[in-house]
């Protein structure tokens, strides 16, 4: 059974198979995205996820899917973001140790499987470095998941014709908080922003086999003005929105499955 975390009682919590429950933990960020969409859009992306992943378990005939989803974590590693007004981030090692010290409490009562639902691209690196030295440390089985399934054709389609750089705050992720809530994005502020210093440049790239860390300041508008944003968000709506998150949920539900079953070692024969 999908339950939230906070919601049981110790008693409860006390009753649950923690051996082969997994604990999903949602990983939010509080920081800029553009000019029309709320500081939030990450915290609110993971909170939606989370609801459609339910959702999506249930249509695959999983009614029973032993799994409990821990709070959001709202705030994250953000240092791409934090010279724009309103971005909150941590340090590496804060961020790194506040993981750390959850882990290690879900561990000290039993629990084996972790599953970290990543929301925002800036938290990967911590957490692939977290999830090795939970396995290595404590012998569990901590997992990594992808929020956004940005590749997938159904995604991929949802994107406005020309809008060739859609990334952090464009029409996808816009799209998706419209989806749960449009009150909140101010489509009428929307600018587009283009990585600018990597136009320039052939092998480069804020990406791939060589790179640079990037930071918002890289992306900007035709005019040259920072923006901090990828791609032009102003042709998102809430039906993209949903499309975005409903297929997000759907590709991560074969994965969960092999979470459920996992074994740190193969059963004999």
């Amino acid at each position: 059974m999908i339950r939230n975390y906070q919601d049981l009682t110790r008693y409860e919590m006390e009753q649950v198979d923690r051996a082969n429950t997994i604990v999903l933990i949602p990983l939010g960020a509080l920081e800029q995205h553009g000019s029309q969409a709320p500081l939030g859009t990450d915290d609110i992306i993971a909170g939606a996820m989370v609801k459609e992943l339910e959702k999506a378990l249930a249509e695959d005939g999983e009614t029973d899917f032993p799994m409990l989803m821990f709070p959001v974590i709202p705030v994250g590693l953000s240092t791409e973001h934090r010279n724009f007004c309103g971005s909150v981030t941590l340090r590496p090692d804060t961020y790194y140790h506040l993981l750390y010290d959850i882990s290690a409490s879900l561990v000290r009562h039993g629990f084996k499987k972790l599953a970290f639902l990543v929301c925002h691209g800036g938290n990967a690196p911590v957490v692939q470095v977290l999830s090795r030295e939970l396995r290595s440390e404590f012998g569990i089985a901590p997992f990594i998941l992808s929020s956004g399934a940005f590749d997938h054709p159904d995604v991929k389609a949802t994107v406005s014709e020309g809008n060739i750089w859609d990334f952090h705050g464009g029409e996808m992720e816009t799209s998706m908080v419209m989806a749960v809530d449009e009150s909140l994005v101010k489509l009428e502020h929307s600018e587009a922003g283009i990585p600018t210093a990597f136009t320039r440049t052939k092998v480069v790239k804020p990406y791939g086999n060589v790179s640079i860390g990037w930071v918002s300041e890289d992306w900007k508008t035709a005019d040259g003005k920072p923006i901090g944003i990828g791609g032009d968000p102003s042709g998102a709506t809430a039906e993209k929105g949903k499309i975005i998150l409903q297929t997000s949920a759907r590709v991560l539900v074969p994965g969960l499955k092999e979470i459920r079953d996992w074994k740190e070692e193969p059963e004999k024969d």
